[in-house]
């Protein structure tokens, strides 16, 4: 009789995977927020406060008890829709704006005077490894403060923890002091056209303005992240075991691989003298002509012109450069309209003055120095849902300015409340794909990372609310 085959015993059952909880899509959650607008149009007292135009300032300003009950109006389906389209028209200024800069800024790397440059100040540090890490970091918070520098900053990583290593430091230092550096200045945004420039610009002040008082933050915030670093990098020198990521350290490569960056030319200088001689005009026409988006604009436009032809790139590779540049901020650019949505939708619903209303309501009778430290952490925890320094501005200027007007705090202040907010917790939210490609790069595990910065940012939250509180009683303006 033939021998039957045996079946395998069947496998046992395998418990489902449980899915990770992954964070929506920033788009999504704009688009959650429209739907949420639209549905408060049914749900709340619908009510508006009255405005007039300050004859001093020229500003748009609510006036303080004004607010009566409206008769309601819903936003329908079809609206909410429409909603997008007419919030891309109201923030056409701004979102251009964002695109034509930084069109301009992928001109300017294009020549290669940014790398070049940068690349030739942090070897010429190399053997000064008490020089290297303060000069570095502040010659990356340049760009954090002059073009909003992030994402840029991943091309240097490897250089910095190349000269970190071979100095005795680990790859977190030399993470950090390229990084943390384009942080700090990023916290100051001093010039920073898509944070300080766009929140402005909806705040209806003049663009730049309360720069000294910026400037000063900046340096302390730049000052308590050198010595936060240095501090760390010296540990780990005279004891490799107090490296975060001593076990990574341990396996590295004493070798690591040149990244493809060309030398410093008399080109490059002189696109850098370009760049130099178009920020001071900037500053000159904002300060003595009150220029405003639209000459910045032109302004931007003609240095990246001059800077392209000098590089030496040809017309067509020009305007590629300016093409790329541009595209790489379509998510950020666009992320505008759609926050400008919301407030259509809640201006349609004629709620937006019922929320403000209501909010002014909870917090008017706190001191202003809590009211702007509540500001402060809005603005935080939104960073996480809305990376985006300048959609997380057009999301919450709308409300916040009017907010500060019945408040009687500086629009300034407001101001203020989100530039902090928004970068403090940059280099720690798992949405930054900033901090998420540098980590890659350098191979520091997230987790390693946040044992490493947590108390660094907790500092800076720290030396954020003191400026707050301090331009709240100095009156910033």
């Amino acid at each position: 009789m033939a021998t039957q085959p045996i079946s395998p015993a069947p496998a046992p059952n395998k418990a489902p995977a449980k899915k990770r909880f992954s964070v929506p899509h920033t788009y999504a959650i704009l688009f959650i927020m429209i739907i949420l607008a639209a549905l408060a149009s049914y749900v709340l007292p619908t009510g508006e406060f009255e405005r007039m135009q300050d004859p001093a300032s020229g500003k748009t300003i609510v006036v303080n008890g004004s607010y009566h009950p409206v008769e309601s109006s819903p936003v329908g389906f079809f609206d909410m829709f429409k909603a997008i389209p007419d919030g891309m028209q109201k923030g056409a200024q701004i979102i251009f704006y964002i695109f034509i800069v930084s069109g301009v800024f992928g001109i300017i790397r294009s020549t290669g005077a940014i790398e070049a440059g940068i690349h030739k100040g942090v070897r010429h540090l190399e053997g000064r490894e008490k020089l290297l890490i303060p000069a570095s970091m502040f010659l990356f918070s340049i760009g954090g403060f002059t073009m909003g520098m992030a994402e840029e900053s991943i091309i240097f990583v490897p250089i910095g923890i190349a000269l970190a290593r071979a100095m005795g430091f680990d790859a977190v230092t030399g993470t950090a002091m390229i990084t943390m550096g384009a942080a700090s200045g990023f916290m100051g945004g001093m010039l920073n056209p898509f944070t300080v420039g766009v929140a402005q610009s909806l705040a209806q002040l003049p663009l730049f303005s309360g720069l000294a008082f910026r400037a000063v933050v900046y340096v302390v915030v730049l000052g308590f992240a050198i010595w936060y670093v240095m501090r760390y990098a010296y540990k780990v020198k005279a004891d490799p075991t107090q490296s975060v990521i001593y076990d990574v350290e341990k396996q590295a490569v004493s070798e690591q691989a040149e990244v493809d960056i060309p030398e410093l030319n008399i080109r490059h200088k002189l696109v850098f003298l370009v760049i130099a001689a178009g920020l001071a005009c900037n500053v000159y026409g904002v300060f003595e002509h009150g220029w405003f988006l639209t000459e910045l604009t032109a302004s931007f436009l003609i240095m990246g012109l001059v800077a392209g032809l000098i590089g030496g790139l040809s017309v067509n590779k020009l305007f590629d450069s300016f093409v790329a540049g541009a595209r790489a901020v379509t998510f950020g650019a666009l992320i505008v309209g759609f926050a400008r949505a919301i407030t259509v939708v809640l201006e349609d619903g004629k709620t937006i003055d019922t929320m403000i209303n209501a909010l002014t309501s909870m917090i008017g009778h706190l001191p202003d120095a809590i009211n702007v430290m509540a500001m402060f952490l809005i603005q935080a925890v939104l960073n996480l849902f809305i990376s985006s320094g300048s959609g997380q501005a057009a999301t919450t200027m709308p409300i916040m300015v009017p907010i500060a007007d019945l408040l009687g705090i500086q629009r300034q202040v407001a101001v203020l409340a989100f530039q902090y907010g928004d970068s403090v917790t940059n280099s720690i939210i798992p949405t930054s794909s900033a901090l998420m490609g540098y980590l890659a790069v350098a191979g520091i595990p997230y987790e390693k990372w946040v044992k490493f910065i947590w108390k660094l940012l907790l500092g800076w939250a720290v030396i954020a609310c003191v400026a707050l509180i301090t331009a709240v009683y100095i009156g910033i303006t």
